[in-house]
């Protein structure tokens, strides 16, 4: 039997409050949903472990704080991320038109050997929200941001739905991987096990 290879990636989510960074993590992590979540204060992380082919991925995802005033800690959670997570509430203009600012204070901080070729993804939640008739950003006008900044990833999700919410991250291990293939590898025994994500992702990532 072939030993699996494990590699540990980490994850920084960044977005306005709000938006439901905690949510979309907290469904991806442990499958639950809850209309009632304190601001994150800081950072906070979470992980999961998923398998790829022959890899045992485990994710460390980063929660970060949307308030101005946690921003400058910014900079002691991105260095060392893998890929960085991107989230916006598809019924509110602001977490969108900001996503800009997140973009580029991630690539400033981070201190980035080659930021075009950092793996973003964004995500566009809160599709679910009456029936989708209060969404005020559109797919196109997403994606026309996104082709514009090389074509980054892209899924519209629902935390509360669980609408796309394990193909957005099976997209960002699969980026983060083909973007660091030489990315250091522990051989772990064959008997390990790793937890295998029922939906595979579509994402031509």
């Amino acid at each position: 039997m072939s030993k699996q290879r494990r590699t540990l990636l980490k994850v920084i989510v960044l977005g306005d409050a709000g938006v439901g960074k905690t949510s979309l993590m907290d469904r991806y992590v442990y499958n639950r949903f809850s209309d009632h979540y304190k601001a994150t204060i800081g950072a906070d992380f979470m992980t999961r472990e998923l398998q790829i082919e022959d890899r045992v991925v485990t994710l460390q995802i980063w929660d970060t704080a949307g308030q101005e005033r946690f921003q400058s800690l910014g900079v002691a959670f991105y260095r060392g991320a893998d890929c960085c997570v991107l989230v916006y509430d598809v019924n509110v203009s602001k977490s969108f038109d900001n996503l800009h600012n997140w973009h580029n204070e991630f690539i400033s901080q981070a201190c980035l050997g080659d930021p075009k070729k950092f793996p973003f993804v964004v995500m566009g939640n809160k599709v679910d929200v009456n029936g989708g008739s209060s969404r005020v950003i559109s797919e196109r006008k997403a994606r026309e941001w996104l082709a514009s900044k090389g074509n980054i990833a892209f899924f519209e999700t629902s935390a509360k739905e669980n609408y796309n919410v394990e193909e957005a991250f099976r997209c960002v291990a699969q980026t983060a991987l083909l973007s660091e293939p030489n990315l250091h590898d522990i051989y772990l025994p064959p008997t390990v096990e790793a937890v295998e994500e029922q939906t595979r992702s579509s994402c031509q990532c």
